[in-house]
């Protein structure tokens, strides 16, 4: 079962990175640049104390952040332990991809798609209800993930793992907020 799960995972890494062209190349070193997305964080933070009292928005901010320290650390201790090789560091499979970055650490599970799908989800669930389009925000954790594969650095299943992981990662934290952070600001505005 892991054994054919592993072939499918590699014989699709294979065909998606191939579909890659040449003339898109320099796109895909963009997207999958976390320095291009810059803007995006600022428009992220803007747009929660725009439309948040302080005191809230300073809350979620530090939410958000130990969301992204958390993931930080779950990605690498996890790299670490199941110690994956990244397939442009495999000779058999990287001779036949097309290969624009190349990162020496582990592969599973994938730290951006974990990242952008935790940071999206969370920031989405705090501002839903005041942004009825943020929904659209989620193209950048699917085009940010997507072009780990098309740069030849990660799996499907890295993706797919990295992906829940990190929804999961947003939903813990979401809870944790309204447990903790949020009843704590309806007690002090009691008081």
């Amino acid at each position: 079962m892991l054994e054919s799960l592993l072939k499918w995972d590699r014989d699709t890494f294979v065909y998606l990175n191939t579909l890659g062209v040449e003339e898109y190349d320099r796109f895909w070193i963009v997207i999958t640049t976390i320095n291009s997305w810059i803007p995006l964080f600022i428009t992220f933070f803007f747009f929660i104390f725009y439309k948040t009292k302080n005191n809230i928005a300073i809350r979620q901010t530090a939410c958000l952040l130990g969301l992204v320290l958390f993931i930080i650390t779950l990605t690498n201790l996890t790299k670490n332990a199941v110690a994956r090789l990244r397939p442009n560091n495999e000779g058999e499979i990287g001779a036949l991809i097309r290969i624009l970055k190349s990162p020496t650490d582990y592969s599973f599970f994938s730290g951006h798609a974990a990242s952008s799908f935790a940071i999206t989800l969370l920031w989405y669930l705090f501002v839903r209800k005041k942004i009825k389009w943020a929904v659209v925000f989620f193209v950048w954790p699917m085009l940010f993930s997507l072009s780990r594969i098309f740069v030849g650095v990660h799996y499907p299943l890295d993706i797919i793992a990295g992906s829940l992981i990190g929804c999961g990662s947003a939903l813990l934290f979401y809870l944790l907020y309204n447990q903790f952070l949020a009843k704590s600001l309806k007690y002090s505005t009691k008081g």
